[in-house]
């Protein structure tokens, strides 16, 4: 990594209107040191990880598997080290076999939404290619959100 201006446990203890104020050199520093930080950290992260599972993750799965479940939280020990591992259950439906089900509910005259949540959208590429008179009768149902803006710093000549 490059030479700081602003070092990292400054940044931290910054307010943001400190850092926002600080002169655009500094700035702009900061913002490519900070990113080349979590492009340096992030694969450590990722590996440290693997190494856990790779450590202790049999022994709390077996753990798992000896309280007689296949997700959820599992205390184990090494030596003095508590281990708390977490798997959590992960669960997707697929969205043919529901549709065909949501059918054969609605068929035997039952409310499908006594058994199924149901979530409608339209994706908004979709809807801006629709007639105006199609976009102006779902025009009650679309609320427009702002997004998190994404700002780009570049120095006159180059990148920052």
């Amino acid at each position: 990594m490059k030479e700081l201006s602003i070092y990292p446990a400054d940044l931290a203890s910054m307010s943001v209107a400190q850092l926002a104020a600080a002169p655009i050199q500094d700035f702009l520093d900061a913002e490519r040191n900070v990113d080349e930080a979590i492009a340096y950290l992030k694969p450590l992260r990722t590996k440290l990880d693997a190494a856990k599972v790779l450590r202790f993750g049999e022994q709390a799965r077996a753990a798992l598997r000896d309280a007689g479940r296949d997700f959820g939280t599992a205390h184990v020990n090494d030596g003095t080290l508590h281990v708390k591992y977490e798997l959590p259950k992960k669960v997707t439906w697929s969205q043919t076999i529901l549709k065909e089900m949501a059918q054969r509910i609605l068929a035997s005259g039952d409310k499908v939404e006594d058994y199924i949540d149901i979530k409608l959208s339209v994706s908004e590429s979709r809807y801006t290619n629709w007639p105006t008179s199609m976009q102006q009768q779902f025009a009650a149902a679309r609320t427009v959100e702002e997004g998190k803006p994404v700002i780009t710093l570049t120095l006159d000549g180059g990148a920052a």
